[in-house]
């Protein structure tokens, strides 16, 4: 492993030249009339956003802001069978001695800036964290890989390799979205030695199964909440209405990368269009959606890169592969009103040692750490603080 390397976001000026020019030049589609968004992103909010892109945003304000707010860093990393990756992270330390090394991990349309909110709530306070957010290889400023195969144990690789040579060789996990596919896969093959327990905001289940038969019984008899069916109604919502990008990603995402890597407007439509459906009514500024934006845009392999992750893990059939297995180590969950598919507690106590849960949150959708920080630490803080089910899992590291 070589050694680090500080890290500033400098985005070269002809990169932003050619952007105004491209926005200069955009065409935009019709639009029925009272479309709404039913049909995708609103020709008006999009009108908006690109108008704004072109007069009144600040990249370098956006840029000097995140660099001053996030340490940053880089490092080669060898990942078997793939040569050497330059990764890139957020690596903030609390002044807390004894803090809780933590690792965060993002998954699409987010990036390391997901992060951004929690960063001071997290490493301040008891208990407290030491917080790492790495770019996955292929976002934001990581280098992506140049082979075919490179699937979810390779990203757990990644990011295990990131908490290795920093000196976290314990550490717990939290992740959202894709982190949680791959915070599971590290649990499965790092647990125990490394990966003490790890925390989700976006948990995979199902049913209880016959052969669990008293979390069969006891799913069966209790009756779904006011939230679980409201969640149940979104997730049938989205399954019918907004998988489509799923699909696209996971069978021809080259195909689609054409388009996001050569229109501005068309990867800020691809993305906009998930940041509002995603959302629990966020009040999204434009200043944030044309910042989350831009990380894809300016990312150092380009936005194409990003859509692989779905081709490949799931071409692959890896998260057939990882649900039905069962890490040992403590697991939390926080489940926001506005995601995608709110589900019951019973639906995750068969695939996972769960320890903690919190389905009471009023407010939050996927990107709960961007849409809720505060909430999100608070659930944290629960697991992990005195008298948390997961206080001490760390050795030597109790965050206070």
């Amino acid at each position: 492993m070589s050694s680090e390397k500080v890290f500033q976001i400098s985005v070269p000026d002809d990169k932003i030249d050619l952007l105004r020019r491209k926005l200069e030049l955009c065409v935009f589609p019709d639009e029925l009339e009272d479309a709404g968004s039913d049909y995708g992103a609103p020709l008006a909010d999009i009108r908006r956003l690109v108008d704004y892109w072109k007069t009144g945003f600040d990249w370098r304000a956006q840029e000097a802001a995140i660099n001053a707010e996030l340490p940053q860093f880089t490092r080669d990393l060898n990942v078997d069978g793939f040569g050497t990756l330059n990764i890139h992270y957020v690596h903030q330390k609390s002044k807390a001695v004894d803090a809780i090394p933590l690792l965060f991990v993002h998954g699409w349309p987010s990036s390391f800036l997901e992060v951004r909110k929690m960063l001071p709530l997290l490493t301040a306070g008891n208990p407290s964290f030491h917080v790492v957010a790495l770019s996955l290889p292929g976002f934001g400023f990581s280098q992506a890989p140049s082979k075919k195969g490179f699937r979810v144990n390779q990203y757990a690789e990644v990011a295990h390799k990131v908490m290795m040579a920093l000196g976290y060789n314990e550490y717990v996990t939290q992740g959202g979205d894709l982190g949680t596919m791959i915070t599971r896969a590290m649990a499965l093959k790092y647990g125990g030695k490394h990966v003490k327990a790890w925390h989700t905001t976006l948990p995979y289940g199902f049913p209880p199964p016959p052969t669990r038969p008293i979390a069969f019984l006891q799913h069966l008899f209790t009756p779904y909440t006011a939230a679980e069916k409201a969640g149940a109604q979104k997730a049938q919502w989205f399954e019918k209405q907004g998988s489509g990008y799923f699909l696209q990603q996971s069978t021809r995402p080259q195909t689609l990368g054409y388009s996001l890597a050569d229109s501005p407007v068309g990867l800020l439509a691809w993305i906009y269009e998930k940041l509002l459906a995603w959302s629990d009514a966020y009040p999204w500024t434009d200043d944030e959606v044309l910042t989350w934006i831009s990380i894809y845009l300016f990312s150092r392999a380009g936005p194409t890169a990003s859509t692989r992750i779905y081709y490949e893990t799931y071409q692959s059939g890896d998260i057939y592969a990882l649900l039905p297995q069962r890490p040992s180590i403590p697991y939390g969950i926080s489940i926001f009103p506005g995601d995608m598919g709110v589900r019951p507690i019973s639906w995750f106590t068969t695939n996972g040692n769960l320890v903690f849960s919190n389905n009471t949150h009023t407010k939050g959708g996927h990107f709960g750490a961007w849409e809720a920080p505060e909430g999100l630490v608070r659930d944290m803080r629960r697991m992990f603080g005195k008298g948390g089910p997961a206080f001490g899992v760390v050795p030597g590291r109790s965050g206070y």
